[in-house]
């Protein structure tokens, strides 16, 4: 290959300014078109950082994935920059202090371990919902979530000294997604290579499952768990096998009174229905033409929903507006335009790429939707929630003044649908019109506004909006990601009254991207996802079961009934409020004010190399896993299942972020270390504490162990006793025995957020492989960090066909040195009757870096391993010269 193209660099010349560029048009002629975008940006990215041998066969691949539409090379992919949020940079950071620990006791520089790549952590996913409906609600929010995490805050503080290249983002800046939108992306960037001045893709990863949300521009990033971040930035690429392209071909318009949500929610359901499952998507066809780039990044946001990678939408010039209407400035748009139309990247509504699979979805279909009440595929007609509902086994046991379904949260919350300004615009003109009818929301019904970005009051203050949502109860609650991340803050009291006697059952209803049960709070199952708008107008109606479509929203104490259609704004309306409430200016000032936050500089943080860990402290420890002697967990042995689960087990199920139960074991063990039992904080604010953690693994009321049905929350079989005990415990009791364990699931295990203490917290209760019929694409990275091997099981067999009784074992073949990608290997299952069965599992190993992280035992005893040999090899060439 490397004789067939000559890998020379491009010229391009824009403003007075020459770039070089990698020249995909020239180097690859007709052949380029017919490539998706999303692999288009791959192959610049391969000839621009690999080299040599290797480089010919990656970009042989990639044009020999034409032939059938995938394939199973593996290419080595070298982002330019990674984003994080505070609950995932904090385990990430709290690992690598414990590595610069590990060094310095093994002789090794600590200040060597340092990120090769810039990193920006949000400080977004801790503002928690105490105030609402008071003028002064986000001055106090902001207030409680430093108080809160002051301690937390600190280490990141330290982290951004002690650690070259990590810049915090405070909190009150916004929601790291937004973030990413209106002030880190660039699209296209500038690099000094060897001297000269490059034009180059933004390409990026975030520690954070809706990443994809810039796909919404043009950017090419995607989620990752915080473990294959702490690959990135120390200097390795990310392996992945050349993706499966789904294209989906937009035609058509969204009808007014059809918001971007329902695309982004029928997308959802669509592509969830075709079983995509790590696949990359990306949207093509007349129609993208027709949809802003904030509405392509709302439907870009919910790719994991859909099971995808990425949801992306390439460049054009609805993206060039999105650039000046958020302040970028004229050069950099015009750079922009030059690079994409010059390399082959800029979108042709009528091209019609090569694609592994194709959905058509015509927009001019779309209506008005819902989602719920458990996951976020489950579409419905806005209408419908009552017959949802209706399907739910609850069954008041007694009358009350509440609805047998009453709306407990009603919040426009999350980056998903607080990013596009039309979304807030419609919400602010829906509250207009209820204020002017006199309408309020019941006194149950909590509420809140959280949006992505402080410049949102800008925008609705000059669009003359902010007052009539204030009136209506949905005032601005602070920035960050609140209810959709599960700190909603309590219930009010008449919902928990009505729910303690067994009269209600209470809904959330909000605007954000998961409505898993337990996410949004730990005592609410049922949740509907929906537009802004619609947040409200439920909020008002106060009864999720009421069908919008043709019951009034509300009765007036006049006898008027009114009905959605008097609230709902036409398009015309939201373009010229819109218009009114438009300024570039606002995106850059107003985060700037946000970023110097007092509060946050105050916080004193050290000034050392390594981290002064508190023996005291409930919220930072060292972490057991940091350390050179882990090693391999692959191997042969008999094992007992701690767990057995079913299907949809999510990341919420396996290591909550909600508010810790004060009449939790977990809030037992922090009360015995000196915490307040009332003011806890929520199980993310604790991941900087692997006691906390592990102690909170699995923690969720909705989970079902099939090992033995009915058991408390967060508790297993110790088969050996008979005992039922905590989780950690039986845990405790097999490793202390020298027996291993691992755990039994269904389909798409570890779906949801990205968060890499789902994994950890697997490996500190000595977890050693999960059999699984399949998996959700970054747990599944998540575990193999954590030296957990993901083994899928074979057609036909699952936790139910198993039928897995108490003292049942198995049998797992594993050997180190004969792991492969997607390799068999032998599983048995030893009855306690004395019967077996045997089969061979798949090896959900995708790449040769998996395998080595396994047979390291995971990311960070490979860091530390690769850190060491490199510092002794410098000190011995170093003597070797001086002798």
């Amino acid at each position: 290959m490397e004789n067939t193209y000559t890998f020379s660099n491009g010229i391009i010349e824009v403003e007075g300014q020459a770039y070089q560029l990698v020249d995909l048009p020239a180097l690859f002629g007709p052949e380029l078109s017919r490539l998706p975008v999303v692999l288009r940006l791959l192959l610049e990215n391969v000839v621009r950082c690999m080299t040599g041998s290797e480089r010919a066969a990656a970009v042989a691949a990639l044009l020999a994935w034409l032939n059938a539409g995938s394939s199973e090379a593996e290419i080595a992919f070298q982002p330019g920059r990674v984003l994080m949020h505070d609950t995932t940079s904090t385990p990430a950071l709290v690992d690598i202090a414990a590595m610069r620990d590990a060094l310095a006791e093994a002789g090794v520089d600590p200040m060597v371990l340092n990120p090769e790549l810039p990193v920006d952590v949000s400080v977004d996913h801790s503002l928690a919902v105490e105030a609402y409906g008071q003028p002064d609600a986000a001055t106090v929010n902001l207030q409680h979530e430093i108080r809160r995490n002051a301690e937390r805050y600190r280490f990141l503080r330290w982290a951004s000294k002690a650690l070259r290249g990590v810049r915090i983002h405070p909190p009150g800046t916004g929601i790291m997604h937004t973030i990413n939108l209106e002030q880190l992306a660039t699209v296209v960037t500038t690099q000094v290579r060897e001297g000269q001045a490059w034009l180059v893709p933004d390409m990026m990863i975030g520690t954070d499952s809706h990443t994809p949300m810039v796909n919404g521009i043009g950017v090419l990033g995607w989620g990752v768990g915080g473990l294959e971040a702490q690959t990135v930035m120390f200097g390795m690429p990310t392996m992945l096998r050349i993706p499966d392209i789904i294209g989906v071909r937009l035609s058509g318009a969204l009808r007014p009174g059809v918001l971007a949500t329902d695309l982004a929610l029928t997308a959802t359901q669509r592509l969830r229905a075709m079983g995509i499952s790590g696949e990359f998507v990306e949207y093509f066809g007349p129609g993208v033409a027709t949809l802003t780039a904030g509405e392509r990044s709302v439907v870009a946001n919910m790719a994991p929903e859909y099971g995808a990678t990425t949801g992306f939408f390439p460049v054009d010039q609805n993206t060039l507006d999105y650039l000046r209407g958020t302040g970028r400035s004229e050069a950099h748009i015009a750079l922009v335009e030059a690079y994409c139309k010059r390399v082959g990247i800029w979108f042709d509504p009528q091209a019609e790429p090569r694609y592994t699979r194709i959905l058509d979805i015509d927009m001019n279909a779309i209506g008005m939707h819902i989602a719920g009440p458990r996951r976020p595929q489950d579409l419905m007609n806005f209408g419908d929630s009552a017959k949802a509902l209706a399907a739910v086994n609850f069954t008041a046991t007694a009358d009350g003044l509440l609805p047998k379904h009453a709306v407990a949260l009603a919040a426009i919350t999350s980056c998903t649908n607080t990013s596009d300004p039309q979304l807030l615009i419609a919400a602010g003109l829906v509250a207009r019109k209820a204020r002017a009818l006199g309408l309020k929301v019941p006194y149950w019904v909590k509420t809140s506004l959280g949006p992505g970005s402080p410049a949102a009051a800008s925008y609705l203050q000059r669009a003359g909006l902010i007052d009539d949502l204030d009136a209506v109860g949905f005032g601005i609650v602070g920035y960050g990601c609140t209810t959709c991340i599960g700190n909603s803050g309590p219930l009010t009291a008449p919902i928990r009254q009505a729910q303690a006697a067994g009269q209600s059952q209470a809904v959330a209803i909000l605007s954000g991207n998961r409505n898993f049960p337990g996410r949004v709070h730990p005592d609410i199952e049922l949740s509907f996802i929906m537009s802004p708008p619609l947040v409200i107008a439920f909020g008002l109606a106060g009864d999720a079961s009421r069908n919008l479509q043709d019951e009034p929203v509300q009765v007036t104490p006049d006898g008027r009934s009114v009905f959605l259609k008097d609230l709902w704004p036409t398009r015309e309306e939201i373009a010229e409020h819109l218009a009114l409430g438009a300024d570039p200016a606002d995106y850059k000032r107003d985060f700037a004010i946000a970023s110097q936050n007092p509060q946050w500089f105050a916080l004193k943080a050290p000034d050392t190399p390594l981290f002064p860990w508190e023996a005291a402290s409930t919220a930072l420890r060292r972490p057991p896993f940091a350390a050179v002697t882990e090693g391999s967990l692959l191997g042969s042995y008999v094992a007992y299942p701690l767990m057995v689960v079913g299907d949809d087990i999510t990341t919420d199920h396996i290591s909550p972020a909600s508010a810790i139960p004060p009449d939790s074991l977990v809030a037992d063990f922090l009360v015995e270390r000196g915490d307040d039992r009332q003011d806890l904080n929520v199980f993310a604010s604790r991941r900087g504490n692997w006691e906390v953690m592990v102690r909170a693994a699995f923690h969720s009321k909705t989970l079902v162990n099939l090992l033995k049905p009915g058991m408390p929350v967060a508790h297993t079989l110790h088969v050996p006793s008979g005992e039922v005990r905590p989780i950690w415990e039986v845990a405790r009791r097999y490793r202390d025995a020298g027996q291993s364990v691992v755990l039994v699931a269904g389909e798409r295990y570890g779906t949801g957020s990205s968060r890499d203490w789902a994994a950890k917290g697997q490996r500190l209760l000595g977890i050693r492989a999960v059999l699984a019929v399949s998996f959700e694409r970054i747990h599944r990275s998540n575990l193999i960090g954590m030296g957990i091997l993901p083994l899928r099981l074979p057609p036909g067999i699952d936790p139910q066909s198993l039928h897995l009784q108490p003292g049942d074992r198995i049998e797992i073949q594993a050997d180190a040195q004969q792991l492969a990608p997607r390799c068999r290997v032998p599983v048995s299952l030893l009855r306690a009757n004395g019967q077996s069965q045997a089969f061979e599992a798949v090896a959900a190993v995708e790449t040769q870096l998996d395998v080595q992280l396994l047979q390291h035992g995971g990311v960070i005893p490979l860091i530390l391993h690769q850190t060491i040999a490199t510092q002794r090899n410098a000190a011995s060439v170093t003597a070797t010269g001086r002798a």
